[in-house]
């Protein structure tokens, strides 16, 4: 099936995504990006508007050289001519034409009040930019595509002109006119009206793009294809201004899995979440835990009551298995958790509890009941499974691996006036039996006792040279309590390929700091020792 010719999956990460606030893609960011995306198999990539600033023609300058797409094609963006010139002319189009981009997708108004006050121009001028635009570029060899801005408020407005800009492109020789849901207001019952109207008395091909300012932005462009749309636009991780556009992501799983459409090429929807993650890790933005289909909680279960279920047969209580996007289920151990949760959880750790058998049962109660106990005193295991382990370790093996003992730790704080303050941090503990007395500083207590332990430990255990500190999470439980209250701390710990989380409580921050630190290490190491 030729995909790009029966149904098109664009992709405007680039641009219009990136307009979301606080992301920033550099060239070689968006050069990162862009291949990623072509790995999910999206029929086109919009990779910015070239001639409007020198980082997207600068884009379009090395992707000539350095990308390699195996089943995308590059868009350049950009608005039809000026008012009173010729396309021929105008340099912002001929930076389009000169992009070295087969396609071009067009902006251009359909909304009559827009035409009037931000083109300032007649109505029929702006047809005259449309089809001058249109037809300069096709006759160039390039494919246009037109998204007509605002379509759905110049609908409502002015129902024939907003028609007649779609007529116009159409038959100038644009492929697609996109119908963009620019202020992202619209509703799902809404979009289907206008597109069923649209596709019936026009007879143009129909794109949909739309905006998240309703939350209904993957809805209103499925509601979009169901009326007849065969283009949809939207952005990878729901990336783009104000609330964002639509996850192309979503778009693109509910289209494959829940309406049986092969909108892309076969297998690849299976590495969403992977690329999904990896796009998150360019934009500096943390993946969405909750996002449909690749969020780490999309297949997340705590209640016991679930887990139960999905003992029996995981389908039960998941929409889809989460292999189909790369995905993994997961078990949650919480104070909600009951036994089967526990045995499912230790399942997947590699632990065997066997509660079919009389001391399996009381095993998994044990820990369960510890479980409770703990969380009730403010640990959380749901979000660290390494501390979980070890906890599995102490009750399944009498202990946790003892690599190291502790003797004492503490940690000061020295500051003076108009200087930052230092922290110092002194260890003591024995290792592979030797006793080590470290001293570390850093710029807080709590990096310097990283650097203590660490390399106390490292003298006897070289490997933990490679592992750091990559996220570090605080929350204070009781806050009515003020300054004495109990302190959670969560910390992300990497050797370089792959990361774990411990958690550490106590009545202070640098105690529940230690704890997480002490059982970082030690996962570590027992996870280079098993290797």
């Amino acid at each position: 099936m030729d995909l790009h010719g029966s149904f098109h999956v664009y992709d405007t990460t680039l641009r219009d995504g990136a307009q979301q606030e606080g992301l920033n893609l550099s060239v070689a960011d968006k050069l990162t990006i862009a291949q990623q995306l072509d790995g999910l198999g999206v029929g086109y990539i919009e990779g910015g508007w070239p001639g409007a600033n020198p980082k997207d023609t600068e884009f379009f300058r090395r992707a000539a050289a350095e990308l390699d797409l195996r089943h995308a094609r590059l868009a350049a963006f950009g608005a039809t001519r000026r008012a009173g010139a010729r396309a021929a002319d105008d340099p912002m189009v001929a930076a389009l034409r000169d992009s070295g981009a087969g396609v071009v997708t067009l902006v251009a108004k359909s909304y009559d009040r827009h035409v009037e006050l931000a083109l300032r121009t007649t109505l029929e001028e702006n047809l005259a930019m449309v089809r001058d635009t249109v037809s300069h570029l096709r006759a160039e060899g390039q494919q246009v595509f037109l998204d007509a801005e605002h379509f759905f408020d110049g609908y409502r407005a002015n129902r024939a002109y907003a028609l007649e800009v779609l007529r116009t492109a159409y038959d100038a020789g644009a492929e697609v006119v996109a119908l963009c849901d620019t202020n992202g207001g619209m509703l799902p019952t809404w979009v289907s009206d206008v597109v069923h109207d649209v596709v019936e008395t026009t007879g143009v091909r129909v794109g949909i793009h739309c905006h998240n300012d309703t939350g209904c932005a993957v809805a209103n462009t499925l509601a979009a294809v169901e009326a007849g749309a065969t283009h949809v636009q939207g952005c990878i991780n729901g990336y783009g201004e104000r609330t964002g556009n639509a996850d192309l992501v979503t778009v693109v799983a509910n289209l494959e899995l829940k309406l049986d459409r092969a909108v892309l090429p076969a297998g690849l929807l299976r590495d969403a979440t992977r690329i999904a993650h990896a796009v998150a890790e360019v934009t500096n933005v943390p993946p969405a835990s909750r996002q449909p289909y690749v969020g780490t909680s999309a297949f997340a279960h705590k209640a016991g009551l679930h887990a139960s279920a999905i003992k029996v047969d995981p389908n039960l209580y998941q929409h889809m298995d989460p292999v189909g996007v790369g995905n993994d289920m997961r078990l949650l151990v919480s104070d909600m958790a009951g036994r089967a949760s526990i045995e499912l959880k230790g399942r997947e750790l590699g632990f065997d509890l066997d509660a079919g058998t009389p001391a399996g049962k009381d095993l998994v109660t044990r820990i369960t009941e510890r479980v409770k106990l703990l969380e009730s005193r403010g640990y959380t295991f749901e979000a660290a499974d390494a501390s979980f382990e070890l906890l599995l370790l102490e009750e399944v093996e009498g202990a946790r691996p003892a690599y190291f003992e502790v003797e004492s730790w503490r940690v000061i704080t020295d500051s003076k006036p108009a200087e930052e303050a230092l922290s110092e941090a002194t260890v003591k503990l024995r290792a592979a039996g030797v006793r080590y007395v470290v001293t570390g500083e850093g710029n807080g207590p709590v990096n310097a006792l990283d650097q203590a332990l660490r390399s106390a430990i490292g003298q006897a255990f070289p490997e933990v040279a490679k592992f750091e500190l990559i996220d570090y999470k605080v929350r204070i439980l009781d806050q009515g309590h003020g300054t004495d209250a109990i302190t959670r701390v969560l910390i992300e710990t990497t050797d370089g390929r792959s990361s774990w989380v411990t958690v550490g409580v106590g009545a202070n921050v640098i105690e529940a700091s230690w704890g997480a630190l002490v059982d970082g290490l030690t996962f570590g190491l027992r996870r280079h020792h098993a290797d």
